[in-house]
């Protein structure tokens, strides 16, 4: 018989059962058929780690906390580090078999264009102009050259022109493209579009339902990449009680562990250093409380492999000029 304090529930569902309240059994036609390479059906990422004092931050609490990380990710952006900065990023992460990833910039919630404050939003992140792409591939080979493995892009253009230049051999052929949440796709339709434009893993907004999840893994094994808990400018939503159901429905996932309810530090710099470094740290607590969460429920296994990184065989168009 199976032992009830380790077997797969769902949350409050013993005592719920136990009071004719018994939730409908989950359909086995809902669940994603895919994994990660190499096995497993999540993985986890620590955003918003906008320097070396805060990834060291990051990787203390880790440790501490004993939370398990595949990625750690920066959003100010590439160009606002240093190479030293960068150099020291890249050999941490090495360390701990971590792939980092570094936002890509200009984009067009900095830039002159005035559209992007109408009530529309315009264009929103998106790179306006040959000099922004321009300056997104600046960044792009400068990162792989001083060792970044991971670019993330928000914009399609931006993500096509790297998929191109990494066929090209203009930057590593084992470098991987991911989708910002920024611009995240709400539908399957262009999921698999991005999927095709060259992006190994895809942020979708926090908002999607269960069934959107089921909804794109009909076309799409592309990684996936999703904030359990959001920041308030994504909307600050916190889904920690459906992460087991997000990780059946979305594997292969990434869990990122976002922080709501917290002033936005894009573009990082020094005058927000204790505000950065304070939410780093709670960040990774934010994972152990998910972890602990999935390990209540029994269903903490099917992590993948600390040190996987890429995302698979996945559909491309063609990327001839």
């Amino acid at each position: 018989m199976t032992d009830s304090a380790t077997a797969a529930r769902r949350p409050g569902e013993q005592a719920l059962a136990e009071l004719g309240l018994g939730a409908p059994a989950l359909s086995p036609a809902d669940a994603s058929p895919h994994t990660f390479p190499g096995g497993g059906r999540w993985r986890t990422e620590i955003p918003s780690c906008e320097g070396p004092e805060a990834l060291a931050v990051v990787l203390k609490e880790s440790s501490r906390l004993d939370v398990p990380i595949h990625r750690i990710s920066q959003g100010s952006g590439v160009w606002m580090l240093t190479d030293d900065e960068i150099t020291e990023m890249v050999d941490a992460t090495n360390e701990r078999d971590i792939e980092l990833c570094l936002f890509t910039g200009p984009r067009g919630t900095w830039d002159i264009g005035g559209s992007v404050r109408t009530d529309s939003r315009g264009g929103g992140l998106r790179a306006r102009g040959h000099d922004a792409v321009a300056g997104c591939v600046e960044d792009a080979v400068r990162a792989t050259e001083l060792g970044v493995k991971c670019l993330l892009v928000a914009d399609e253009g931006v993500l096509w022109t790297l998929h191109r230049a990494r066929e090209a051999g203009i930057i590593p052929a084992d470098t991987t493209l991911k989708v910002s949440a920024l611009i995240g796709p709400v539908n399957p339709a262009a999921y698999a579009v991005y999927e095709r434009l060259g992006a190994d893993s895809v942020n979708v907004p926090s908002d999607l339902t269960l069934d959107h999840l089921t909804e794109i893994r009909r076309v799409s094994a592309a990684p996936m990449d999703m904030y359990i808990e959001a920041p308030d400018d994504l909307g600050g939503y916190i889904r920690m009680y459906e992460v087991a159901e997000l990780i059946r429905r979305g594997a292969p996932l990434y869990l990122k562990f976002g922080l709501s309810k917290t002033p936005g530090i894009y573009p990082y710099g020094h005058h927000l250093r204790d505000l950065t470094l304070s939410t780093a740290r709670e960040r990774v607590r934010r994972g152990r409380l998910a972890l602990d969460l999935l390990a209540r429920h029994g269903v903490d296994g099917d992590m993948a492999p600390l040190g996987s990184r890429l995302p698979g065989e996945l559909n491309r168009f063609p990327a001839a000029s």
